[in-house]
């Protein structure tokens, strides 16, 4: 099993070079978004040094010229970036590929350790073919192409809430992360309603320590964002309504052909998917699994966030490598297995980069708005609508194709949810399956002779 996991992964790895080869560097990498990390960090270190007490701070004001991206993220964010920009560009940009592959291996490591593979050679080689069989994930190859930290986030929360090994700390890494971007505060309802009050406690202190350490280093920049309710705007990361915003916010925004409007559907819609997704999450996890119960509150992140960019759903990663294990476990019962083969399948055919490709061209050029709704003006507090609603805008006028293809990624994270939601109904009673997978190794093994 290790030796095809490695042979899989370095097939996967190789092809990935031969790629980024024979094409231009524009095209495999253009790590806009770390460059906005990276400016950011300038300055917080240079215009608005840490622990300068001055409350004036141009961090959320700053625009990137030519793309129009404003630093978007946490105080805590541009302290930590902040570090990073010390290092030079070209290699800050070469680390951040480095990485990304890491964060995938060390993600598909710990979900497998989670489902209850535990010897070291098997668990290797299934986390080798997991990571070679998601690197191609359209979701993972945007991350990687704008050098942002998804990846990254993802595999610390993965380590933090699935590891073992650190024990009365858990939850406190993902608490860190909380810090970087907001979304991950899902996990603490979650933890609270599987009866894990530690982990949850322990999330909750490392957001606050982060806040404190961002106050205390950028004030400025802290009473800007927590203060004067920078966090609370959505469009300050660009028009929501676009095709990248892979949320019910952005499906309702088009559907609606208004900002207001299916704005206001989604604060009512959000609440009861919320509660419904956090609540099937800690019933699963209390019936002994729990990484079907942290990959349904990651999911419900997604649908209920007012942001979910494409590249935000790298939480297939963890995703896709539970499906193929609990289709192996299903593979008993034929109907069982022909139905996880083809949800598989099918998650594989949505979130494949080269379909992807391939629809946004037969969609033509044109079919997504791209632009900015908030324009920084003298200060961050008086941003105005540049745009606002316009009825020419192609998001609001998709039919047929373009609107499967547009919203491809919330449709099937509603299915997911859906699904998951019925089988928690007949699964969260009943006793998980003893840690010794002997069984089910056998059947991973054999399917490793015939492939």
């Amino acid at each position: 099993m290790l030796l095809a996991g490695a042979a899989a992964f370095t097939l996967a790895m190789l092809m990935f070079a031969t790629y980024h080869e024979l094409h231009p560097s524009y095209y495999t990498l253009a790590p806009i978004d770390l460059r906005v990390y990276w400016d950011g960090g300038l300055i917080l270190r240079h215009i608005s040094p840490p622990f300068n007490r001055s409350l004036a701070s141009p961090l959320y004001g700053w625009v990137m010229p030519h793309y129009r991206l404003q630093f978007t993220y946490t105080p805590w964010a541009a302290v930590l970036f902040a570090v990073l920009s010390v290092i030079p560009w070209p290699l800050l940009v070469k680390l951040s590929v480095i990485a990304d592959i890491i964060a995938i291996v060390s993600t598909a490591w710990f979900t497998v350790g989670a489902l209850g593979y535990r010897q070291r050679q098997v668990r290797a080689g299934l986390a080798l073919s997991g990571a070679a069989g998601v690197l191609w994930l359209e979701p993972v190859f945007r991350t990687i192409f704008l050098g942002q930290v998804e990846l990254v986030l993802m595999a610390i929360i993965v380590w933090d809430l699935c590891g073992t090994g650190h024990g009365r700390w858990t939850g406190l890494a993902t608490g860190l992360a909380a810090g970087i971007k907001l979304v991950p505060l899902i996990f603490v309802p979650y933890l609270l309603l599987a009866r894990k009050f530690r982990q949850a406690a322990m999330t909750c202190a490392g957001f606050a320590f982060t806040v404190a350490v961002a106050f205390l280093a950028a004030p400025g920049a802290s009473v800007t964002y927590w203060l004067h309710g920078e966090f609370l705007r959505p469009g300050r990361t660009g028009f929501p309504g676009t095709a990248a915003n892979q949320s019910l916010n952005g499906l309702l925004i088009r559907l609606s052909g208004s900002l207001h409007s299916g704005e206001v559907r989604w604060l009512l819609l959000a609440v009861p998917v919320g509660i419904a997704g956090v609540a099937a999450a800690a019933s699963l996890d209390r019936a002994g699994h729990p990484v079907a119960g942290l990959l349904m509150a990651a999911l419900t992140g997604l649908l209920v966030s007012p942001i979910s960019w494409d590249h935000h759903w790298v939480w297939l990663v963890p995703g896709l490598i539970a499906a193929v294990h609990y289709g192996v476990r299903a593979s008993r019962t034929i109907a069982r297995a022909w139905a996880c083969s083809a949800g598989v399948l099918t998650l594989i055919a949505v979130f494949w980069s080269w379909p992807g490709v391939l629809w946004r061209k037969r969609m033509g050029p044109g079919r997504f708005t791209f632009g900015e709704i908030y324009i920084p003006g003298s200060t961050p507090q008086k941003n105005v609508i540049k745009f606002g609603d316009r009825p020419w805008f192609r998001e609001y006028r998709w039919s047929g194709t373009e609107f499967l293809v547009g919203n491809a990624y919330v449709l099937t994270g509603l299915g997911l949810f859906a699904l998951l939601l019925a089988i928690t109904i007949w699964v969260a009673r009943r006793p998980s399956p003893p840690a010794n997978l002997d069984q089910d190794l056998e059947q991973v093994h054999s399917f490793a002779e015939l492939g």
